[in-house]
């Protein structure tokens, strides 16, 4: 079942990449006490991901801070490792947290897995962006399959 506004997140661990290596934490210290912008893309270095939704999340950052977002994060099916390199690769450090889901197992929680495979990708997660206001799930916003609309942080600022 697909997760909804109200719902606590489930329990998943991330995977952080740091300076010191890879990190685990868990959803519920993530979010605990805080407000969190978080997005999900289908892949790190992907199209669409990398040329429009990472970088509206970086160029949105301080807007979303000032409308009382505490952390902004993005998860992707991947390994810590590529979402290192791709943060990196974006200037997005000290943006954006990036929460490798490498096995999908918060993608699955929340019911927003998808099947990538005709892609050569597997099980990925879905397009999404969701406020979280201390592991409560305020606002959520799942794209069609292809889209790239309402999971924008300019999107995201019109509904804080």
């Amino acid at each position: 079942m697909t997760i909804q506004s109200g719902d606590t997140l489930p329990e998943a661990t991330f995977t952080t990449p740091t300076q010191n290596g890879p990190e685990a934490v868990t959803a519920a210290d993530f979010f605990k006490g805080r407000r969190v912008a978080l997005f999900s893309v289908p892949g790190a270095f992907t199209p669409t991901c990398s040329a429009k939704h990472l970088p509206s999340y970086i160029e949105k950052a301080d807007a979303l801070k000032a409308k009382g977002v505490d952390e902004i994060a993005c998860t992707a099916v991947n390994d810590a490792f590529v979402l290192g390199a791709w943060s990196k690769a974006n200037e997005a450090e000290g943006k954006v947290t990036m929460l490798a889901d490498g096995n999908a197992a918060f993608a699955k929680a929340v019911g927003l897995e998808m099947d990538g495979s005709k892609f050569g990708m597997g099980t990925r997660g879905q397009r999404f962006s969701m406020i979280v206001n201390d592991g409560v799930v305020e606002q959520l916003n799942v794209e069609g399959p292809g889209e790239y609309k309402v999971s924008s942080a300019e999107y995201m600022l019109g509904q804080l």
